[in-house]
Order: C-alpha cells, then sequence, then structure tokens
C-alpha cells in the first residue's frame, strides 16, 4: 500500500473489526508530536473567518447543515438549481458505523429570492447507501450509487424524482476497492459523459443510453478545459490530463503507457498549508510533515477544476484550482501548451489561493458555476480517512484532538473576485446564440441542451457559425452540429483548413471515414496536436493509401511523441508491415525521425509475443545495412521482455525453423551493446532441434470436419463478439478481457462452452488482471455454433490448442438443463473436483 494518505472517499465495507489499516497500520506505539488543543467546530459565519483567499477575491456561503450534510459532490442544471450529492452514512465513527445504512441522498437546492444563498431544498432522491456522484442532465440527473448508476428525474415539478433508470449496473462495485471506484460523471465536449475512475462512456442518443469505450482515468474528480481536454488526479499527484483522446488508445491494448494519456501536468506540487495538519494518516513518518507541522506534499488530492468563467480576471482564465482536504486548502496552478503538450506551474510561493485554519474544511470538489464564479464542496469533518485504511497514529490523533464529532455537517462555498457586485446566475436554453458566451459553463449547457433536443432547426444558425470570429464558438459549433448527426463531407471540407489549431484537430477528429482523401491530403500539416489527430484517424481507416500516408507523415515527425502515439493506436496487427513501409521512406536526412518509430514498433511486437510478426520485422532488419541505425533500433525494441507488467519470463516463440536473418544480424551486432541486445532476441526464438530448446509443441492438425467448424466460428466471431474483444483478439478495457493467450481460451474446452452458453459474471482473473465484467449469454447460438466459435480462439493468434466437438458442446449443454444464472470464477473453477 501506498505511504501517503488513501483518498478520502476509500469507503470499502470491512468489517468493524478491521478499523485500522490491515497491511500498513503503521507502528503501535505513536508520539503526537505537534500537541494541539482539540479544534472546535465552527459555524459557517465562524468558518468564513477562519479562511485566507488569494488577494482581489472573496468568499461566501451558498448553503450549509441543516440543509445539507456530508456533501461530496454537486451539479448545477440549466436553471441555475444545484443538485448536491450528501453521503451522510459516511465514517460516523472509527469503526466505519452508518456506511451500510440507506441514509445517503441527493438534495435539489434553489435560490428563489437571488440573494446568492440557498433557500429552498427538496429531497430529490433518498434511501441511498453511499451516494457518490451526481450530474444535472437531460432535464434530471444521473446519479451513482454503487454498483449502480440511475438516472432520475422529477416529472410532476414537486422537486422529488419519480423516475428512476438504471443507466449502468458497473458503477463501481459494492464492497470494492472504493479509491478506483466510478465518480463525478461530466458531460464533455465530444458530446460523451466521461467519469472518474471507469472506462466506459456514455452518449445520450434520441433518450436511449449508449454506451461506448474509453479507459479508466483518476481517483476522484473530473473535468475539461475550454477545447475538451479530460483532467483528474490522484490523491498524491494533483493534475493529470489525456493530451489525446482516450478512445483511440482502447484500439492497441499494448500502448498502456504512453505518455499520451494520463500525461503529468505538474512537476512542482509544494504545498502550503496556513496552519499545522497533522492529522494525516502517515504523520509518524518525518518525511510526511514538515518540522512546523504542516504538509508539504498532497496526499488526498480530489475535485480538481479548469476555472472557464467570465468573471475572474483574464489572468485567471484557464488556471487549476485542485482541492487538497488533508491540508485544508484549494491549491492553484497557471496552465501552459506547447504543441498539444500542456504543463501546470505552481503559482504559489508560501501561500495557497484558499487556505484555512479550520481543520474540519474538507473541500472535495471544486465546480465552475452559472455566474462564473468558482465553487468548493466542503465535507466538513474532523475524519476524511476511511476506516479500512486508519493508521494507529491517525486514530491516535483523531481520538486525542476529539475529531470523531460531528459528522452531520457541510457546506457550499462560492469565491468571486472582490467587487461590489455579484454575478448573476445564468439561465441557459438551447438558443445557439449562448454557444458565444464568456462562461464556458454555459456554452457547455448550452450545447448539451442542443443535443439532447435533436432539435435539427438550430443546424442552419450552427453552419453560420463556424465562421464566428472566436475559435471557441467554432469549436462548440462543430461538436453541436456532429452531436445533431448534422456533419456532412462538404461542411467539414472548410473547417479542415481552419486557421485555429484545435479547430482543425476536432474537424479531424469527427471526419467520417468517406472524407479518407481529403485527410491524405493535409498531412503536410505543420501543427503537430492536427498531425497526431490524423495520425490516429488515418491508422484507424485500414486503407494502404492512409498508412502509405502515415509513414511519410512519421517520416517528418516520428520524433514527436504525440504524433508516433497517435499513428501507434491503429497499428495493432500490422506492426511489421507498417515499419516496412516506413523502411521505404528511410534517408540520410530523416534518420531520427524514423528510428524512435521502428523501436517502439519493435517493442510492441515483443509485448504481442506472437512468432510471425516477430520473425518478419527480424527479417526486415536484416535486410538493412549491416551495423546501421534501423537494425540496432529494431533489434532494442524486439529485445524488451514481452509486457513490461508481467513477472513472469516472456513467452518463448516457436519457429518452424531458424531463420537465416539471425546468422545476418548476429554477424552485425558485434558491439558489445548490441551483442547484448542480441542475445535477448534470440534467447526469446526456438525451433526444431535448436541446442538447448524445449521439445516443440505437439500442433494436431485440423480435419476436414474440423477446419470447417473454425471457418464458421471464424464467421461467429467477426459477427458477435469482435466488438468487445476485437477482431485481434486483445479485447478493450473496461469492455472485455483479452482471448490471445488467455488460459480461459487455453484451458478447459467445457468452461469455454458453459461461458458461451450462460455468460460469465465477474469478477475474474485473466492473464495476471483482475476484471469486474459481466460476459452476456448467447443463447441463440446452436451447439455447432459454439464449437465452431471456440474452435476459432483456440486456433487463432497463434493459438495451438485442441479443436471442439458438437457432440462435446451437447453433452455440456444436457449436464446444465435449466440453468438460468451466469457462472463465476469460483463456480468455473471447481468443476469437476470433488464435493
Amino acid at each position: 500500500m501506498k505511504r501517503h494518505l488513501i483518498s478520502l472517499f476509500c469507503l470499502s465495507l470491512v468489517p468493524p473489526a478491521l478499523a485500522v489499516h490491515s497491511k500498513n497500520a503503521g507502528p503501535e506505539k505513536v508520539e503526537l508530536k505537534f500537541k494541539l488543543p482539540p479544534p472546535v467546530p465552527l459555524s459557517p459565519e465562524e468558518a468564513m473567518k477562519a479562511f485566507a483567499v488569494e488577494k482581489g477575491f472573496r468568499i461566501e456561503l451558498v448553503a450549509s447543515e441543516p440543509m445539507i450534510e456530508s456533501p461530496v459532490a454537486m451539479s448545477f442544471d440549466d436553471q441555475g438549481r444545484l443538485y448536491v450529492c450528501e453521503m451522510r452514512g459516511y465514517m460516523h465513527d472509527l469503526n466505519g458505523a452508518g456506511e451500510k445504512e440507506p441514509t445517503g441522498r441527493v438534495s435539489l437546492l434553489e435560490d428563489t429570492d437571488g440573494d446568492g444563498r440557498m433557500d429552498k431544498a427538496s429531497v430529490f432522491l433518498d434511501g441511498l447507501v453511499m451516494p457518490r456522484a451526481v450530474l444535472a442532465v437531460n432535464g434530471g440527473a444521473l446519479i451513482a450509487v454503487p454498483p449502480n448508476l440511475f438516472f432520475c428525474k422529477d416529472t410532476d415539478g414537486d422537486g422529488k424524482a419519480d423516475v428512476k433508470d438504471i443507466v449502468a449496473t458497473d458503477y463501481g462495485t459494492l464492497g470494492g476497492q472504493p479509491e478506483h471506484m466510478a465518480n463525478t460523471p461530466v458531460w464533455a465536449m465530444d458530446n460523451a459523459i466521461w467519469s472518474a475512475g471507469y472506462s466506459t462512456r456514455f452518449k445520450l442518443r434520441s433518450g436511449v443510453w449508449q454506451k461506448d469505450t474509453g479507459l479508466g482515468r483518476g481517483q476522484w474528480g473530473l473535468c475539461q478545459d475550454d477545447v475538451g481536454r479530460l483532467y483528474f488526479n490522484y490523491n498524491s499527484d494533483m493534475l493529470r490530463a489525456d493530451l489525446l483522446p482516450t478512445e483511440a488508445f482502447t484500439r492497441n491494448p499494448l500502448l498502456r503507457t504512453a505518455a499520451s494519456i494520463n500525461a503529468k501536468l505538474a512537476a512542482d506540487q509544494t504545498l502550503y498549508p496556513s496552519h499545522p495538519t497533522p492529522g494525516v494518516n502517515r504523520g509518524y513518518d518525518p518525511k510526511t510533515l514538515r518540522p512546523d507541522g504542516t504538509l508539504p506534499k498532497p496526499t488526498g488530492t480530489c475535485g480538481a477544476l479548469i476555472y472557464r468563467g467570465g468573471t475572474f480576471p483574464a489572468a485567471y482564465r484557464g488556471n487549476a484550482f485542485v482541492p487538497e482536504p488533508c491540508g485544508n486548502l484549494v491549491k492553484r496552478f497557471t496552465m501552459s501548451e506547447t504543441d498539444g503538450i500542456v504543463k501546470a506551474t505552481n503559482t504559489a510561493k508560501s501561500s495557497e489561493f484558499l487556505t484555512s485554519t479550520d481543520e474540519r474544511f474538507r473541500p472535495v470538489q471544486a465546480a465552475n458555476g452559472p455566474d462564473g464564479a468558482l465553487y468548493v464542496v466542503d465535507l466538513y469533518r474532523g475524519i476524511v480517512q476511511h476506516q479500512s485504511f486508519l493508521t494507529h497514529y491517525l486514530i491516535a490523533n483523531i481520538k486525542d484532538r476529539k475529531l470523531e464529532t460531528p459528522f452531520n455537517q457541510g457546506r457550499i462555498w462560492r469565491i468571486v473576485p472582490d467587487t461590489k457586485e455579484r454575478p448573476p446566475i445564468m439561465k441557459v436554453s438551447k438558443d445557439v446564440k449562448m454557444l458565444t458566451h464568456e462562461n464556458g459553463w454555459v456554452r457547455d449547457t448550452a450545447q448539451r441542451l442542443i443535443v439532447e433536443s435533436g432539435d435539427a432547426s438550430a443546424v442552419p444558425a450552427l453552419k453560420e457559425m463556424l465562421k464566428h470570429e472566436h475559435a471557441l464558438v467554432r469549436l462548440h459549433a462543430l461538436w453541436t452540429l456532429d452531436g445533431l448527426a448534422a456533419i456532412t463531407p462538404d461542411l467539414l471540407r472548410p473547417v479542415l483548413t481552419d486557421k485555429d489549431t484545435q479547430v482543425r484537430a476536432a474537424a479531424v477528429r469527427i471526419a467520417p471515414r468517406d472524407m479518407a482523401p481529403d485527410l491524405i491530403a493535409i498531412t503536410t500539416e505543420k501543427q503537430p496536436l492536427v498531425l497526431a489527430h490524423l495520425a490516429i484517424k488515418l491508422t484507424s481507416l485500414n486503407l494502404p493509401e492512409a498508412d502509405a500516408a502515415v509513414a511519410k507523415l512519421l517520416a517528418s515527425n516520428g520524433k514527436n511523441t504525440l504524433i508516433r502515439e497517435g499513428a501507434l493506436t491503429g497499428l495493432r496487427g500490422k506492426e511489421a508491415a507498417f515499419a516496412k513501409l516506413l523502411t521505404a521512406q528511410l534517408t540520410k536526412d530523416n534518420s531520427a525521425q524514423i528510428m524512435p518509430v521502428i523501436e517502439v514498433l519493435g517493442v510492441l511486437l515483443a509485448q504481442a509475443n506472437k512468432a510471425g510478426p516477430f520473425e518478419d520485422m527480424l527479417e526486415l532488419a536484416a535486410a538493412q545495412p549491416q551495423g546501421g541505425a534501423l537494425q540496432v533500433a529494431a533489434i532494442k525494441g524486439l529485445a524488451t521482455s514481452g509486457d513490461p507488467k508481467s513477472k513472469t519470463p516472456p513467452k518463448l516463440l516457436w519457429l518452424d525453423a531458424e531463420p537465416a536473418s539471425l546468422k545476418t544480424l548476429k554477424k552485425a551486432m558485434s558491439d558489445k551493446s548490441s551483442a547484448k541486445l542480441f542475445a535477448s532476441v534470440e534467447a526469446r526464438l526456438a525451433w526444431p532441434g535448436k541446442p538447448g530448446a524445449p521439445k516443440p509443441p505437439v500442433i494436431v492438425p485440423l480435419t476436414e470436419t474440423q477446419t470447417a467448424l473454425f471457418e464458421k466460428g471464424k464467421t461467429i466471431y467477426a459477427t458477435l463478439c469482435a466488438a468487445c474483444h476485437q477482431p485481434h483478439g486483445f479485447g478493450l478495457d473496461g469492455l472485455a478481457p483479452p482471448l490471445v493467450d488467455s488460459e480461459w481460451v487455453l484451458g478447459k474446452t467445457d468452461v469455454l462452452a458453459r461461458i458461451v452458453m450462460h455468460g460469465l459474471a465477474g469478477p475474474v482473473k485473466v492473464s495476471g488482471r483482475t476484471y469486474n465484467l459481466a460476459m452476456p449469454p448467447l443463447p441463440q447460438l446452436t451447439d455447432e455454433d459454439i464449437a465452431g466459435v471456440i474452435t476459432y480462439i483456440r486456433r487463432e493468434w497463434e493459438h495451438t490448442a485442441s479443436a471442439v466437438e458438437t457432440k462435446s458442446v451437447t453433452a455440456i449443454r444436457d449436464q446444465n438443463k435449466g440453468r438460468m444464472m451466469m457462472w463465476t470464477e469460483e463456480e468455473l473453477k471447481n468443476l469437476g473436483k470433488k464435493k
């Protein structure tokens, strides 16, 4: 377990007897180094005096107890009403009392007299166990109550939800690892709802929630900037971002360490609390606190925000504001961008944007408001660490300083410039003109309302808006047209040459397949961000002319990380072929651009564990000038040890015979470092008769009947299975585990048949990784169909397992006649064991 405070939202349901970290509780005998008096709980008015906010700003109270209790998330609707998610069951004592009780709720707050304070509250939805997220959407709200995500709506105007539909049943796991549970759904510029800690994205189409895949990101909190980039954080890392669209990276499951996603933005994350903060989990460690008792670095970060309102001075627009509840502060970073690479700079020298000397001030979310102000959700309590991760040191602090109570308070604060006038709350409609508003929240909400409505009458005005003088307006108009399914090639072609980089990049991202010639024509583009999007799009098309265009593009830009990784998203299964295309572009002048790409293609082939493509890369390298840069780059890539996260030795790759390329390369790789690399490559290969190699696997040829089954299974797989498990068999994060080299695929055939017939409910471990997913049953398949698809996946992708007979599947069906439940991993592993 990490040696820093786990997020305050660690809510796993651990028995009360484990009211201490079960594996890393720290020393039992502790010394309270910073002997401070118990802090007195403050009223909202008293808490106001404990704040110190950056010069030029003031803080105002929006709502507090008893109107709300234990707020963890908030979301404004288009009319300025505020949904507040209240986790009222959280940590009533050191044993976590209250967490199993349905005391949570979502309240709907209104300011009826316009004085800036919420004065009306309705219980929108109650009876909830540990609710953790809310998003105003489609006239109602998405509400997360693990493991479910509900869409709730008030249809009779009484402020209470009378519609409660399930959108997802895997939005977190009851009793699971809650620091990694889904939270903070956000309607992003691409008209998809993304979440932190969750890899599925949702799109609302004609009132129906559609699911699609992305990659999971972050721990608690998610937001976007003006151009739709997603930002998030981890408890000890205050700000990260996806620099390229994460959905592209689902196409290549080997690109999990790409620099373009989950990018660390802030090098300096030093904190400056305004008072001693001894109540942190590892306070006994001298490195955790300064000599004066203050927290020097983040340990409970959550709920970051990119400020996009129009109320703050211009210098604050686009800044990041990041809550750190363990330090009782909100940090500000200034943001900069160069060629698509984003950087966060710590503006603090000895103080923060907002601090408090009140130890119960626990900011857990920052949010943009409809008035352009910055809002802060304050959980307001002494205990923030969950009982299952408490250390003896923190328990001693909590008891000594009487921090267990109260646990039923909570506030929402607003920060505005210190002027006489309070900015008004904007009410938003689906008027296209609202896309021109200076407040990013207003523009986002207007775009959402237009897309939700599906109103085609907005299209002419949106088309005109593509000519607007401001790039952000053109960007919103473009994505709104996309959300209305109103994009056509004729409409998009002029946008591909827009004067703004972000607009051009979005146009490339949106462009349909039939615009391939137009996209190829602009590969002479100069801006790296646009080229990265072009590389993503063109390699996704699987067209020879598109791949050739990308090879030329990389021959000039292969050293650029974003462009290189963008291209790699679409090269799964064709790495060696693409390396050959790229090699044909090699000249003395572009060698430095091409070599990084050749090396990483070799790395991906080493991780893929497939002998054929591996040997193809060897042959390509052997055909190059002896000892040249390309040979070295290819061998260096291939010399990587397969999956870098795996603790097992790399898979031995069997060839039919010793390849002639090895002799050529062995001679070329003569210096000490190159010879070592070559030895690693040679050690991964085996062929019949190789000295020291084990006996080759016995591969039983398929009979004519089995070959027919294989071909039938191939068709079925492409029709029913490839959408989730993908044509390459490596699956998709958050949707389907890999089939390639899977112990489930290559193991007992009766297990596979049962999964196809009846389905499999997670969690399930595949290739050393746990997937909490559900494989639905396929009752429409006949026994012959099942035998065919199982035979196919056991012999495709260089698998050499046995075929499956139809009669065997029939026997398994007879054994399990009448079964209606999905199988579990435990049940399947226990098949055949004596009772």
